[in-house]
């Protein structure tokens, strides 16, 4: 993978580049930065510039690149296997080959889960991963340069794998540099961060995301211009909007009759509505509230009918016009942290059938308060 596969993020690159010229690339660097930024991909352009261009890298598939990645148990694993990156590193290929580095936790879940039971589960990296890990980094370099750990989402570590990958990073095999990329460094063992260099991405550039579209999506100008200031400079909100049948239109059906019903007190349809988003897999949940978030900061925001600071799609914004008064100084933190709390509780392996109930009944509170 070249550089010129990333969008944006040249100051980064050219601080990478620096590092290579100047012999000082550290053992362990972390990428960090907003979702969509393109922190996998610059990860992964980064290693194919250390592991020269090759053609077992078009596949990746390069004996020195070794990947590590959430994982989940299927419900074709026998009951004492614990699963490790080696499982589906087929799909993991396919996956970059196919859709690219700017690539969701979501996606990767559709890759892995064969059954609707496995949507519901939690991928983790396994102490039996960071195993796996230190056998492998510990043998001889194939090509005589670089063996490269990318460890992609490291903060979805258990904490005897946190523990291992700790021991590695104190004491890391001759000729190896770990690349972390985290979307939630923070839950990470302090530790851990503090023994990898930390590179932070921003936002993409609108007119870099503008430009993107009209040269890898074939897209007229002012397509392009308006789907780049929804995408705000996330990479995988642009093509989200591409997609007419994305994710995020059901989740506005679902906040639309959310707050209509909380407006209305029809508690029999709300238990109703509870019952239904606990069917989602539980990522799917997380990504749901992840939206209403956004659904409701758009809304308090247009209240203030200032449309340069409006990031939304023409439905979201059809319904925040009669909405949107309905969200104001005295309830947009209440209903925030309700969210997020509901999101924790989820993250926990709450019964989500409770979680979501609870949230209508506060909600119906709290859309009223003024």
């Amino acid at each position: 993978m070249l550089n010129s596969e990333v969008i944006g993020q040249q100051d980064i690159w050219n601080r990478l580049m620096e590092m290579v010229q100047e012999n000082r690339v550290p053992h362990a660097l972390m990428f960090c930065g907003p979702q969509g930024c393109g922190k996998l991909a610059v990860a992964l352009a980064f290693a194919s510039y250390l592991l020269g261009d090759s053609s077992m890298l078009r596949k990746w598939e390069h004996p020195d690149l070794h990947f590590t990645f959430p994982t989940i148990k299927t419900s074709e694993m026998s009951g004492d296997h614990t699963p490790v990156s080696l499982d589906f590193m087929k799909e993991w290929r396919e996956m970059l080959l196919q859709e690219g580095p700017y690539v969701l936790i979501g996606d990767w879940m559709q890759r892995m889960g064969k059954t609707d039971a496995d949507f519901n589960k939690q991928a983790i990296i396994t102490a039996d991963e960071t195993d796996n890990l230190s056998r492998e980094l510990s043998m001889m370099s194939s090509q005589g340069g670089y063996k490269i750990s990318l460890i992609w989402l490291p903060e979805r570590m258990n904490l005897t794998s946190a523990n291992k990958i700790l021991k590695l990073l104190e004491e890391p095999p001759h000729q190896t540099l770990f690349l972390l990329v985290s979307e939630q460094p923070e839950l990470l063992l302090e530790t851990i961060r503090s023994r990898a260099q930390r590179i932070d991405l921003k936002k993409i550039e609108t007119s870099e995301v503008e430009n993107a579209l009209i040269e890898r999506r074939a897209l007229d100008a002012e397509s392009a211009h308006r789907i780049a200031r929804i995408a705000n400079g996330n990479w995988n909100h642009a093509l989200e909007e591409l997609d007419s049948g994305n994710e995020n239109r059901q989740h506005l059906d679902m906040f639309i009759m959310l707050m209509r019903l909380s407006y209305m007190r029809n508690i029999h349809d709300l238990k109703k509505w509870s019952e239904v988003v606990a069917t989602f897999g539980r990522e799917k949940q997380k990504r749901m509230l992840d939206y209403f978030m956004h659904m409701l900061r758009e809304s308090f925001m247009y209240n203030f009918r200032q449309p340069e600071l409006s990031y939304m799609t023409q439905e979201e914004e059809n319904f925040a016009r009669n909405f949107a008064r309905f969200i104001n100084e005295a309830n947009i933190i209440d209903i925030s942290n309700l969210f997020e709390e509901s999101k924790r509780f989820i993250a926990q392996n709450a019964n989500p059938k409770i979680v979501f109930f609870d949230l209508a009944l506060k909600n119906i509170v709290l859309l009223i308060r003024k």
